[in-house]
């Protein structure tokens, strides 16, 4: 029963989120926009203190069941050890643990977050990566189930599906999602949760817990017939036969031992229970398989990844992940308006994001410096965005954080979706009543490019979509002595909303552009 409660739950979780960013309405984020806020790296950004502490009782209690229940990265890794391992002739085995590497990938950690290297931080969290890989190579194809059922719903004239556009945000942060899926899966495929219990930050702090768990698995001597069944089917790699011992730092709680063991000699017990030799059972001895490294046998990762010898499965993997990138890249060179013509007379140039002194922040956001030390790049605004405003950033100092781009549409008044699922305070939520007050930048106006001012055309384009009317037009003469009307910005009363930028029918660079604010103001 303990196991198949933990796989219903690990189940629910981790459909749940992945779900969150897949989702083209917003029933996901009413019904389970919850689940993100229980993981433990966007809580500790939050400072959400509740939930934090939740986590540590859990894990003082029951081990590192966090790991393998709420943990979309670790249900991930059981998933792909389950496909990969059946029938496999070469079954799992103990390795001594790695603690000065997962010392040195915490410490790391912790220092790139401090110091603001948050790009190089941000690969290892476990949330967020996983965000990434759902958000960057399921949602496309989720999308693309949609619109197929979207388009034979239309064939029986019924709209109970509407179609929605196939776009990659970000054709950079998509092949990193493809390059740390293809390593995720690899990496599992060999040993089991080698990322857990190696590279991931929160592994390793939660193993640091796990030491003095109330509840733990306990082997029974007295049953063992030292069968290595349960050191075989050990995804962790944690159980020692030799020593008849549990290094409880990587246990996850899984159960699959218990499940597994012909005698019945496992079970899962507070720590005060005793063997069948009727001795007790000292913490040093549960954790014996931790202390020192000397003599460590061949692990997962010693392996290189280019020596892993080629498979039938490896090669659909990569030729997958081949096929993914080459698609997201059609899917953005088509989004972005190559080949669109305007009512098929004339092709219309794709628009390309103008420089900007500073990055546009979604509203909430407050500042550039809260954001970007807050934000854990999960890109789960970037999947709710309905106008696909919200793409992740490429560049090095904001790289997979999501900024405010103005090709595909414009942050629409009313919209408050990304405030109401950031997990990390990042964005912070707040009412439509009060997104319309807040400014995140300011409309630039450049009358090198702008069609009144250079050739005397009659424009008044952005002055008619401005929301709230910043833009006002007014008399203007051309270099050539034409009388024209040319926009004027009210920089007071600019939101920074983009709808100036996003209409502006000047290519490839819009004349009109929004430049982000350091601070954000409220008028």
């Amino acid at each position: 029963m303990l196991k198949k409660t933990r796989i219903i739950l690990a189940t629910i979780f981790f459909l749940g989120i992945t779900f969150l960013f897949v989702d083209v309405t917003d029933t996901a984020q009413k019904l389970l926009g919850w689940m993100p806020r229980l993981q433990l790296i966007p809580a500790i950004m939050a400072l959400n203190v509740g939930v934090v502490a939740l986590l540590v009782i859990l894990t003082l209690t029951f081990g590192r069941i966090y790991c393998s229940v709420l943990c979309p990265l670790g249900v991930f890794q059981d998933i792909v050890a389950r496909l990969t391992r059946r029938g496999k002739k070469t079954p799992y085995r103990f390795t001594r643990p790695k603690n000065s590497l997962r010392l040195v990938v915490l410490t790391s950690f912790i220092l790139l977050s401090v110091l603001g290297a948050h790009s190089l931080a941000l690969l290892l969290a476990p949330y967020s990566s996983y965000g990434r890989m759902a958000q960057n190579l399921l949602a496309p194809l989720y999308r693309a189930g949609n619109n197929l059922l979207a388009y034979c719903a239309e064939q029986v004239n019924s709209y109970a599906f509407s179609a929605k556009d196939l776009f990659i945000p970000s054709v950079p942060t998509f092949a990193l999602a493809c390059v740390f899926t293809v390593l995720i899966v690899l990496l599992t495929w060999r040993g089991g949760r080698t990322w857990c219990n190696t590279f991931c930050p929160v592994g390793t702090v939660l193993g640091f817990l796990a030491h003095f768990a109330w509840f733990r698995p306990v082997l029974d001597s007295g049953k063992c017939v030292r069968c290595r069944t349960c050191e075989q089917g050990c995804k962790a790699a944690c159980i020692d036969i030799a020593t008849q011992s549990v290094d409880l730092s990587r246990c996850v709680a899984c159960m699959n031992c218990m499940d597994t063991c012909p005698k019945g000699a496992i079970r899962y017990a507070h720590r005060l229970q005793r063997h069948g030799t009727g001795q007790a059972e000292p913490d040093s001895a549960v954790s014996a398989s931790a202390s020192g490294e000397a003599g460590l046998p061949r692990s997962s990762l010693s392996v290189p990844l280019a020596a892993v010898s080629p498979t039938r499965r490896g090669f659909l993997l990569s030729l997958s992940a081949a096929f993914l990138a080459t698609a997201g890249t059609a899917a953005q060179a088509s989004a972005t308006g190559e080949h669109r013509t305007d009512g098929g007379l004339a092709e219309l140039k794709p628009r390309h994001s103008p420089k900007r002194t500073l990055p546009v922040r979604p509203p909430g956001a407050r500042s550039q410096k809260n954001f970007t030390t807050r934000c854990t790049g999960c890109q789960l605004c970037v999947a709710v965005c309905p106008n696909e405003v919200l793409r992740p950033s490429a560049t090095l100092s904001g790289f997979m954080q999501p900024e405010m781009f103005f090709e595909r549409g414009s942050c629409r008044p009313e919209c408050t979706r990304c405030t109401e699922v950031c997990p990390t305070g990042a964005i912070q939520r707040i009412g439509k009543a009060e997104k319309s007050s807040i400014r995140t930048g300011v409309a630039i106006w450049n009358k090198s490019l702008c069609l009144p001012a250079t050739g005397g055309d009659k424009c008044n384009t952005c002055e008619r979509r401005c929301p709230n009317g910043s833009i006002t037009l007014v008399a203007y003469k051309t270099p050539n002595g034409k009388e024209a009307r040319v926009p004027a910005v009210d920089t007071e009363r600019c939101i920074g909303c983009g709808a100036c930028e996003y209409v502006c029918p000047v290519r490839p660079v819009s004349a009109i552009h929004v430049d982000g604010f350091e601070v954000h103001r409220v008028n």
